[in-house]
């Protein structure tokens, strides 16, 4: 068969850059497609009409409303896919995703606390809510006193420091994450490199492993404490900075590079990951 590649979640141009990079046929599609798994081959339908092209190749980016399942899709076919989508599914929801990460990090900090729908949560302290399974700051609150839970609801102290994020997409980067309030976030205003602490490298390096994930975007909370684990992004940013977009670019090529073309492939989760 010829060999195809399946670009997921980038936007036109970022499409055409890769589509430029790699040595095979591409097809895109910005948003969730329709996929078709049968016999061990995967089908997508195709951008153009309504017709099923057989994909040899994927490539995924980006968190979608309803992707678990699709997800699993990609899991179950076996076939290469950066990143590994094994890792990618069982780390989509954030709690269970923060679980996880918490027996691998040295920064795990405090106990934090959980309620189902409508139970009562008690904080001592002023605290955050977390809910749902988005980032970039959505779905999280501070208060003081008790919180009724609309959803099941992850509870942690609220902590005063510095907010930054160790990206591992080749090589450890990190940000120092802003905004005009509380909630800090890559893309605030005047969010930008700074040297890289080696503790934050080491653990942000062991839940990645722990994970299984070919690239993590790790944040973390600097206090005069110490470092606090936030959130585990198994889908990090990549389009924020453009040395971290062309870093992506070029594992991305690599990766597609060590593959064999002959149309017989081993799951990509059985593979030593390239971008270690």
């Amino acid at each position: 068969m010829d060999e195809r590649i399946l670009l997921i979640g980038f936007d036109a141009p970022d499409a055409a850059t890769l589509t430029e990079r790699l040595p095979f046929e591409c097809v895109y599609h910005e948003m969730l497609p329709k996929i078709v798994v049968e016999r061990g081959k995967l089908f997508v339908q195709s951008p153009r009409n309504a017709n099923y092209l057989r994909v040899s190749r994927v490539v995924f980016h980006g968190i979608f409303e309803h992707d678990l399942e699709f997800l699993a899709g990609l899991a179950l076919w076996g076939g290469p896919c950066f990143p590994n989508p094994v890792a990618m599914m069982d780390c989509r929801l954030r709690l269970p995703c923060l679980v996880k990460a918490l027996k691998h990090t040295r920064f795990g900090g405090e106990t934090r606390g959980f309620a189902t729908t409508h139970g009562e949560y008690a904080a001592e302290v002023e605290s955050v809510a977390k809910w749902g399974n988005w980032h970039c700051g959505e779905n999280k609150e501070r208060f003081t006193g008790n919180w009724i839970a609309k959803e099941p609801t992850l509870f942690e102290p609220f902590i005063a420091g510095e907010a930054v994020r160790l990206v591992i997409v080749d090589e450890p980067r990190q940000i120092r994450l802003t905004g005009s309030g509380w909630l800090k976030s890559v893309h605030g205003p005047g969010a930008e490199f700074m040297p890289a602490d080696p503790e934050l490298v080491a653990d942000t390096q062991a839940i990645k492993r722990g994970l299984g994930l070919d690239i993590i975007a790790n944040d973390y909370m600097v206090s005069a404490t110490g470092p606090y684990l936030l959130e585990v992004n198994h889908i990090p940013s990549i389009t924020c900075f453009p040395e971290l977009w062309q870093e992506y670019v070029e594992v991305v090529t690599r990766w597609v590079g060590t593959l064999p073309s002959d149309g017989h492939f081993a799951s990509f989760a059985q593979r030593k990951p390239t971008c270690d």
